[in-house]
């Protein structure tokens, strides 16, 4: 059967270029407005990164923002993700529409769908796969959604890997004035409180607004990111379309109004006082950690005691180190 697009994550991401516009005005609170660099990965499989750019590198702990598709997938086709590695971090995976089939060398096995939030934590290693569930791969599907990677307080980038999968409806919803509609996908805001523990603070919402509808940022999440994903929409007097992620300056009020139906995400958190070095899936405060993890990946994938053992029901391929880690 003919696999789909190729891996997201078979390649060194690219290095970050500048990206985007700052604003030298000092009464706005658009700091940097954040241009999506698009890589096709065959098929018409559209991926469209935010993060890391030059600048910003990251927003609070969020140090990769990828969005994909959306991307009709035909017949007998579907998203195939082998099995890698991810050390010293969280991947966070929403979808808006399609599913996909999450294994992890913990043994989960969990189907993703709309509105769930799917978060893995990596710590002193993990290994995934992302692939198409057989069902939906021989009927054609549609495939659309965003995976984000949050890096461990330092203290923690060491923990033991978890996952915990959250349906669309264990998240709280709140209803604003104005024809707004906000989902707590992580964090809290609003006086509602998502039930996704995190290990530090971070801030993560789904927001919808019918045309004309207005959005005033939570000024208290440090520092913020705010990404049109659907519609277009106004910030200090400026029109900002699909693919845009808006940082915002800390603690500076922020008023959003949409020109059409609009939908956004909202990403923010306290920064992390330490550099992060990020080398393909491996996210760490320290490179010789990095350098350790390349190792292990190249020599001891899949040992049972090792740090990256096999995938469980998804044993027979996998993604090798890049040809420059050679």
């Amino acid at each position: 059967m003919p696999s789909a697009p190729r891996d997201l994550s078979s390649s060194n991401p690219p290095p970050p270029q500048p990206s985007g516009q700052a604003d030298d005005d000092d009464e706005t609170p658009l700091d940097v407005v954040v241009e999506p660099r698009e890589r096709d990965l065959g098929d018409g499989f559209v991926v469209r990164r935010l993060l890391p750019s030059a600048r910003p590198r990251a927003i609070g702990p969020f140090v990769f923002f990828d969005h994909f598709g959306p991307t009709r997938l035909g017949p007998g086709r579907g998203l195939d993700v082998r099995p890698h590695p991810h050390i010293n971090l969280a991947t966070v995976t929403y979808l808006f529409d399609g599913e996909i089939l999450h294994r992890d060398s913990l043994g989960s096995e969990q189907v993703i769908r709309p509105g769930d939030i799917n978060w893995m934590t990596a710590g002193r290693g993990i290994v995934h796969s992302e692939r198409t569930p057989e069902a939906l791969r021989a009927a054609g599907s549609t495939i659309h959604g965003l995976q984000l990677w949050v890096a461990l307080p330092r203290e923690s980038e060491e923990v033991a890997p978890e996952f915990h999968h959250h349906p669309a409806t264990a998240l709280p919803s709140w209803v604003g004035p104005g024809r707004v509609e906000v989902r707590v996908l992580v964090g809290e805001a609003f006086g509602v409180r998502s039930p996704v523990k995190t290990l530090s603070q971070v801030l993560y919402l789904d927001v919808r607004l019918e045309a004309g509808a207005v959005f005033d940022v939570p000024d208290d999440a440090g520092e913020r990111g705010l990404y049109v994903v659907a519609g277009e929409v106004t910030c200090a007097d400026r029109s900002f379309g699909v693919g845009r992620l808006l940082s915002l300056r800390p603690g500076r009020s922020a008023r959003v109004r949409a020109r059409v139906p609009a939908r956004m995400v909202l990403i923010g958190g306290a920064p992390l006082p330490e550099p992060r070095h990020i080398w393909w899936n491996f996210v760490s405060s320290s490179e010789a950690r990095i350098e350790e993890a390349r190792r292990d990946w190249q020599v001891r994938r899949g040992e049972a005691s090792g740090p990256f053992p096999l995938v469980p029901g998804d044993v027979q391929d996998f993604i090798p180190l890049p040809a420059a880690a050679h």
